[in-house]
Formats: C-alpha cells, sequence, structure tokens
C-alpha cells in the first residue's frame, strides 16, 4: 500500500499541491492498515483508525484522506474499498472572525507605534503590517515572505501561497503611500531581502509578531462579543467587509452567490482528482477525460 500512496502523494505533487498533511495521515493509516496484516483499503479498517482520531476536525480529516486516495488508486486496482467521507456526521466549523472596527484599527496603530525602542524601526514595522493586513486582506505568512522585489507599480506579488498559486494584490494609494514610508525608514535592500525585518534585520517570524499583537490587542483596549480574544488573522477580513455589501437585499443576493463559489470549488477539486487520476492511468485522453470528469463533479455538486 505504501508503494501505492508513495505514486498518489508525487502525482499530486506535480500538479501544485503540497500534501504534507495527506501524507503524513495516509502513512499513519497504511502503517494501521499493514498491523491488521491488510494490504487493500478497507472500509471498517479505514472507520477504526480515523475513530483514533483526537479531535472532530481530524476525525473528520482522516477518512477524507482516504477517500481521495483510494479514488485515484481504483482507477486501476478496484480491490480498494471507498469508505463513506463523512462516516461521523461532523465537520469542522470556521471559527467566527472579530471585524475590527476602523477606530479598533486605528488604536492598534497607535499602540503599536508606541512600541520601544520608539526611535528603532520595531514600531513602524509592526504598525505598517497591522495596517497591510487589514487593508489588503493578506494573509500574515504571506505578509511575512514579502521581499523587496514583490512591491511593485502595480501592487504586492504574493508567491506559492495558499495551492502554491502567485497572485498579484492590488493596493489602495494610502496603503502604497504608507508602505513606501516604511521602505524609506526601513533603508535600501537587495530585491531578495524582506519587507519587514527584526532589530538584526533577518525576516520577522509569525510567533514574534503574533505575541506582539496579542499584546497590543490588550494596550488598545479592544474586546471580542465572544469569549475567545480578537487574533491576528482576523485582520484579513476586514477588507472583505468594506468589499460586500451590507444591505438586507444585497447581502441576501452576495450569499448565494459566495455558496455557488463555494460549491464550484468543491466541483472543481473533484474534477481535479479524477483527471488526475485517469490520466495516471492512460485510460482515456486528455480531452475526453476532462469532459468526463467535469461533467460527474458538477451533476454530484
Amino acid at each position: 500500500m505504501l508503494d501505492a500512496i508513495e505514486t498518489y502523494l508525487a502525482l499530486r505533487r506535480t500538479t501544485g499541491f503540497a500534501m504534507s498533511t495527506a501524507e503524513y495521515l495516509l502513512k499513519s493509516f497504511a502503517a494501521f492498515a499493514t498491523a491488521r496484516g491488510q494490504t487493500y483499503v478497507q472500509t471498517k479498517t479505514a472507520i477504526d483508525w480515523a475513530a483514533l482520531g483526537p479531535s472532530v476536525a481530524q476525525r473528520d480529516a482522516r477518512p477524507r484522506a482516504v477517500c481521495h486516495f483510494v479514488r485515484h488508486v481504483r482507477v486501476e486496482d478496484v480491490g480498494h474499498e471507498l469508505p463513506p467521507a463523512n462516516h461521523f456526521g461532523a465537520r469542522k466549523k470556521r471559527r467566527t472572525p472579530h471585524i475590527y472596527t476602523t477606530d479598533e484599527i486605528s488604536r492598534l496603530v497607535e499602540a503599536a507605534l508606541r512600541l520601544r525602542p520608539m526611535r528603532d524601526l520595531r514600531p513602524h514595522t509592526q504598525a505598517t503590517l497591522i495596517a497591510l493586513l487589514s487593508s489588503t486582506g493578506l494573509r500574515i505568512s504571506e505578509a511575512l515572505k514579502l521581499t523587496i522585489a514583490d512591491v511593485t507599480r502595480d501592487g504586492l506579488l504574493t508567491r506559492e501561497t495558499k495551492f502554491r498559486k502567485t497572485r498579484l494584490v492590488p493596493l489602495h494609494d494610502t496603503a502604497a503611500a504608507g508602505l513606501q514610508r516604511y521602505l524609506a525608514r526601513r533603508g535600501p535592500g537587495s530585491d531578495d531581502d524582506p519587507v519587514f525585518i527584526d532589530k538584526r534585520n533577518r525576516p520577522l517570524r509569525y510567533i514574534a509578531v503574533k505575541e506582539t499583537f496579542d499584546r497590543l490587542v490588550d494596550k488598545a483596549g479592544i474586546r471580542s462579543t465572544s469569549a475567545r480574544r480578537p487574533r491576528l488573522h482576523d485582520l484579513r477580513h476586514n477588507s472583505e467587509c468594506r468589499i460586500i455589501p451590507s444591505g438586507d437585499r444585497e447581502a441576501k443576493e452576495c450569499g448565494r452567490f459566495v455558496a455557488f463559489v463555494s460549491a464550484l470549488s468543491e466541483a472543481l477539486q473533484e474534477c481535479e482528482e479524477m483527471v488526475v487520476g485517469l490520466v495516471a492511468a492512460n485510460r482515456m485522453s486528455a480531452v475526453s477525460v476532462l469532459a468526463r470528469a467535469c461533467s460527474l463533479s458538477f451533476m454530484s455538486a
């Protein structure tokens, strides 16, 4: 089974997927199945293994990882059983983000500018980072990976982000001006140097940014309406809230559109998996594979 898993992982990686979590889960399942003397995926074994997941999210992710693998490998070997993807009937629920008000963003930036040492670059680094995240919707990982060369006249170039995609993020004139002021204060650097640096001119580490941000939230007196404290990650949702309309009719229409896009995304993922599996088995031409896979996916979506 391990050879089939390695082949599956290698093929998916050629299409741009990192597959790090899938690799961990599938190899864990293979070890579990091998301990039972099995070389093929069996539904009961997959369910028993998935039930060992320490959390709801794990018990949801485990059978899904096995299902994706089985759909691929069954193209060549139908001896593998396809377990139910949602056997436990529970899915991970996304945490509701804290939407920062304009006043809260201003208080966070002001608190950042009061960080010590005040004559150092650190206060301006934290303040610029907070303002950039709230105005662009960037993920914190994307912002910390930015290099000097990624700051262009057309916007910010984020490289190999989620699903290893590269995209151009436009900047409002005020955001672009603020970033240029920070870069002028930061000083010259080569194209490969990071935009956001620490006092030793090294790339900022996520844990350091998060710990500082948590302190700034307390200093700014920001409280969430829920039991959980506001997060650094929540900043990226602020730009979405300014774009999505707030009126009842417009909000409902937008909600229907978001639901459609979500369903479309899932269908396209299933389509990609079928294409990869069928082309790998050399069963069909690329054109006929694409037509068949997409029709099946959208019929089930």
